[in-house]
């Protein structure tokens, strides 16, 4: 190829998922309570085709109503594919994973590793974060909340609060397309005829790999930051951004466009509010509004910009999301899905959000300042240092009971961990 590599002429394709499509309908759905049912009558519907990608599966009433949705739609001969995360999902149990196999569900795990000495897992870097969810070429959900019941209200004060999409409509063939393409081998996919118009909204679907669409997602939000000319509103969960989004989100505030971050103030790991806490320095006093949402932990990686942008998916604002893992988010131009988003994410800054004021002058310890400072630089470089980290591309390895399918009990429900960063 005159002495170009396959990578670097790859690399100089267009883009398609970077392309706005209409003739859609989009759905806000809010935390596992809309999320799930809206998921698992979609399958109850399925005539020929299931794809779903999603980082943590767990055997809780959650991951056992999927089962049962499952094997439900491949007894009536629907094709389908799951893929899970080897680091989010390692502890499928041989009966949860013997029943599928018997229907002929196809599972599979991206990049499973055994633990090292026992204890220590070895693949919590360049994950497959994307929670990702199409049925007969028709719908489909893209978002942030995995199949867990972390995800529900009742789970207690550890619940999530987090967001998906429902989608219809011509972004939906784009969406299936890469869905399949992810999966190896391929099998033989039903014939599906493309999806119909189903109303107005202009819909962008976005990834990001650790090949050709590194900053796909991060490349998306800052030019719909420098485009704001009114309001800015982010609400993720895990608050960490390069210095180039960083920098971009303190020029808006500069010029006057009233910038909200809603991030964790009950966090599910501690670490996640001190890593914010440490950019606060250089936020608040650029005008940033900074809330911090205490009701329970936030999940939600969600935005929006004046009436004209708003984004939807797995992507937090992190070095492992924005770096490392593996993640997709839906963009849309639509007025009125912005709007309600908008309502939903002031009603939790209005109701269950601390606002955290800027400190006095001389307020600050030495070693706070220099914490912010140190934070700070570190986002210049972190892309940098993620790029040692091998790009290798994992495989997606079949996954299969320790002892042959045998169907003479149903799965069991028991103990899983729930903070995986997910």
């Amino acid at each position: 190829m005159s002495g170009i590599t396959r990578e670097r002429l790859m690399s100089r394709l267009p883009r398609p998922q970077r392309a706005w499509t209409s003739g859609n309908s989009i759905e806000l759905l809010e935390n596992g309570e809309q999320h799930f049912p809206a998921v698992f009558d979609a399958i109850r519907q399925a005539r020929h085709e299931v794809i779903i990608e999603t980082f943590i599966l767990f055997e809780d009433k959650v991951g056992l109503e999927l089962h049962r949705v499952l094997l439900e739609a491949a007894a009536r001969g629907v094709s389908i594919d799951l893929l899970v995360d080897g680091f989010g999902s390692p502890d499928l149990s041989d009966d949860y994973l013997a029943a599928l196999m018997h229907a002929g569900v196809r599972v599979r795990a991206f990049d499973p590793r055994p633990p090292l000495f026992g204890r220590l897992r070895t693949n919590m870097f360049r994950r497959m974060h994307r929670k990702i969810v199409v049925v007969d070429g028709e719908v489909a959900f893209v978002g942030g909340i995995n199949f867990s019941a972390d995800h529900l209200g009742d789970f207690g004060p550890e619940a999530k609060q987090d967001y998906s999409v429902r989608l219809r409509g011509p972004i939906v063939a784009r969406i299936h397309a890469f869905a399949r393409s992810q999966i190896r081998p391929r099998p033989p996919w039903p014939e599906l005829p493309p999806p119909q118009p189903a109303g107005d909204a202009e819909v962008m679907f976005v990834i990001r790999d650790n090949f050709h669409h590194r900053d796909d997602i991060e490349r998306q939000y800052r030019a719909a930051i420098r485009a704001a000319r009114r309001e800015v509103i982010i609400a993720n969960a895990y608050f960490f951004p390069g210095y180039r989004l960083l920098k971009t989100i303190r020029q808006a505030a500069r010029r006057g466009v009233r910038v909200r971050l809603i991030l964790q103030g009950q966090p599910d790991m501690k670490i996640v509010k001190t890593a914010a806490g440490l950019l606060h320095g250089h936020l608040l006093p650029a005008g940033v509004e900074i809330h911090e949402y205490c009701k329970r932990p936030l999940h939600g990686k969600v935005a929006l910009v004046d009436d004209s942008w708003a984004t939807v998916g797995s992507s937090n604002l992190d070095p492992l999301s924005l770096s490392l893992n593996l993640e997709a988010n839906v963009m849309t131009r639509d007025r009125a899905f912005i709007a309600e988003l908008r309502q939903n994410l002031e009603g939790l800054m209005a109701n269950h959000c601390t606002q955290v004021q800027v400190q006095p002058e001389g307020g600050r310890g030495r070693w706070a300042m220099l914490l912010d400072a140190l934070a700070y630089h570190l986002t210049r470089h972190f892309p940098a240092w993620a790029g040692w980290l091998p790009a290798h591309r994992p495989k997606l390895t079949p996954l299969r009971p320790s002892t042959p399918p045998a169907l003479s009990e149903p799965p069991r429900s028991g103990e899983v961990e729930s903070h995986r960063h997910a």
